[in-house]
């Protein structure tokens, strides 16, 4: 649920949190110094005391496999904190799958691109601003992915990695997660 957008200041750095709920098309962002357990927790608890998330039957966290939740233990902590959160992963390397990185790349073009900012509390204050602008304007994605897209995908990845045997995934932790709460 996090993407690092700046550094280099007084402040050790900045992470930008955000959750989308997918039927209303609604960002709930936070800046954090840093990434991990409790800055994700704390994103959880901003989204679920809110409605329609605090009422909600359940609410599902699609989340990557990033480091400040991934494993069943961080599915025991959300759902110990609230036992209407489920939490459910995208495959790995597959964070693409998750509507909130769309809002992550939205960011990256009209927020942090250029990188003209004289330091990270100006980072920060456009960040909010544009979470702010986002939400009055914005409508839930439409998905064009279909099965039929997906099996096409599957078919390509499957003849590259038959074309370049060597071919390895990255590991690691480097990439940061994203979540977003469905309400159902």
């Amino acid at each position: 649920m996090s993407a690092s957008t700046g550094s280099g200041s007084a402040r050790s750095g900045l992470a930008y949190l955000a959750a989308y709920d997918v039927h209303q098309a609604r960002v709930f962002g936070r800046c954090s110094p840093k990434t991990g357990i409790v800055p994700f927790m704390d994103l959880v608890e901003q989204v679920m005391t809110q409605e329609p998330s605090a009422s909600a039957r359940r609410v599902f966290w699609v989340v990557d496999n990033g480091c400040s939740h991934r494993g069943k233990a961080a599915a025991d902590r959300l759902t110990a904190r609230f036992p209407n959160a489920v939490m459910v992963h995208t495959p790995v390397h597959a964070s693409w799958l998750n509507q909130i990185e769309i809002f992550f790349s939205i960011v990256q073009r009209k927020v942090v691109t250029p990188n003209d900012f004289t330091g990270l509390d100006q980072v920060e204050d456009r960040l909010i601003a544009f979470e702010r602008r986002y939400n009055e304007t914005a409508r839930p994605f439409k998905w064009k992915f279909t099965p039929a897209d997906l099996e096409d995908l599957m078919a390509r990845i499957e003849r590259h990695e038959q074309k370049e045997p060597h071919f390895q995934q990255p590991t690691g932790c480097g990439h940061q997660p994203a979540a977003l709460p469905a309400t159902t």
